[in-house]
């Protein structure tokens, strides 16, 4: 589940800005919902262009440029952090390197 929060910056337009957030660390499966542990939550962040609007004018005119943010909206299921994982992967074997 990923309900919604409203981010508020007065001097960035849009001033309102909805972001999603996970409810549990881990993920809901099963016929009933439970929560599983072995997998976790986590936010799916999309970019998205808002208009930052900086101190002053030019000329007599407001002046917007634009900013690159990151909007988390939704979640989704990711398997958790495997603690074998460093014991496995090859590549961080530093010894196979030249």
């Amino acid at each position: 589940p990923s309900p919604r929060r409203i981010s508020y910056d007065p001097g960035r337009f849009p001033r309102y800005l909805p972001e999603a957030y996970c409810l549990c660390r881990g993920c809901l499966t099963g016929p009933r919902g439970e929560e599983d542990v072995r997998l976790r939550s986590a936010p799916v962040l999309v970019p998205a262009v808002v208009l930052r609007r900086p101190p002053g004018c030019a000329g007599g005119r407001a002046v917007y440029v634009e900013e690159y943010v990151t909007v988390p909206v939704g979640c989704t299921c990711v398997p958790g952090p495997d603690k074998d994982a460093d014991a496995v992967n090859s590549s961080l074997d530093k010894s196979a390197r030249p």
